[in-house]
């Protein structure tokens, strides 16, 4: 056997020892990790919701484009009023769906699942990022079942059918990432890579939140048709971006817009980003947020890159407890 065939061979092995053990994992996970909520059918497929808390309104939350981050604060928020957090198809413990993954189709499973589990309005709505055109086109919709909009650095139509060339390109890395990502969630690699706490190394705030509210959003990372979704959700952005242009006046639903200071942190690799460019669409996504209703308030995450949730997620916390009280 010469060097190279050995070498060869030995890798192949690696590769098949981990593909294994990601998923034997993924097996045992299915069978001891049940969902913490409850599984819906919405017609073929079935989409996790979890609730906690009591209260007279209930929070509602649409995470970003491949976030499930409300595990991180459900604790916190359930401590103040009841909060609904589920898992968009796709995502967490939810199955993918043959559907379109555009705005106008969740806010359609949207009011299905909060239907089906009985969660009554008045709704505070909760968008983070993408989730932003979600929770708008739902307060479009149904005015009557939403009491007040929170939106942590949400997006704006104006400035995402409008991106410089240079945006646009960040954009098909991102979405060709997402697609690399797939196979390296098939062969198990972003499972070993979590588990030796590079997420952690790579954004250092995470390490705020519990170890099962981290293990609980890993768990979704893990898995192919997570990655595959996030393609899916990115690849439809200006489908969405054009659906959500009827939900421009909101009338007087209190809106409050929490602005992060820039979209991405400094660091090593940023400088290879169009910061610039970016932080330009921000400015102007954020003058457009603020004319969505008559009865709008901008708040300042001022230590805050576009990961709000992360960054200071008690800003969002005391947001919350302001409308409820």
């Amino acid at each position: 056997m010469n060097s190279q065939f050995a070498s060869d061979y030995y890798k192949v092995i690696l590769l098949s020892l981990t593909t294994t053990y990601h998923w034997l994992m993924t097996y045992w996970e299915n069978k001891q990790q049940l969902p913490p909520g409850k599984l819906i059918d919405l017609g073929g497929y079935q989409v996790h919701c979890y609730v906690k808390g009591v209260g007279s309104h209930t929070v509602v939350i649409d995470h970003s484009l491949g976030g499930i981050e409300g595990y991180f604060l459900i604790n916190e928020i359930a401590k103040i009023t009841q909060v609904f957090i589920y898992d968009r198809p796709g995502y967490g413990w939810s199955d993918s769906s043959p559907k379109k993954r555009c705005s106008q189709e969740i806010v359609r499973e949207l009011d299905q699942l909060l239907e089906k589990a009985k969660i009554s309005p008045p709704y505070i709505l909760v968008g983070d990022s993408f989730g932003s055109y979600n929770v708008r086109l739902y307060a479009h919709y149904f005015p009557e079942k939403v009491s007040s909009i929170i939106l942590t650095d949400g997006l704006h139509e104006k400035g995402m059918l409008n991106l410089p060339l240079s945006v646009k390109l960040l954009k098909l890395f991102f979405l060709s990432g997402f697609l690399m990502s797939i196979l390296g969630a098939i062969l198990g690699l972003i499972r070993i890579l979590g588990n030796l706490g590079i997420f952690e190394l790579i954004k250092p705030q995470l390490r705020k939140f519990s170890i099962e509210s981290r293990r609980m959003v890993k768990r979704s990372f893990y898995r192919p048709q997570h990655w595959v979704t996030m393609a899916r959700e990115i690849w439809n952005l200006e489908t969405s971006a054009t659906q959500v242009q009827k939900a421009n006046n909101l009338g007087d639903i209190p809106l409050i817009s929490i602005k992060s200071k820039t979209f991405f942190e400094p660091s090593l690799f940023s400088f290879l980003l169009p910061i610039k460019n970016t932080n330009h669409v921000r400015e102007i996504i954020h003058e457009e947020l603020f004319k969505l209703s008559s009865n709008s308030r901008q708040i300042l995450a001022d230590n805050s890159s576009h990961f709000v949730w992360i960054d200071q997620p008690e800003i969002i916390v005391n947001v919350i407890r302001e409308l409820v009280n």
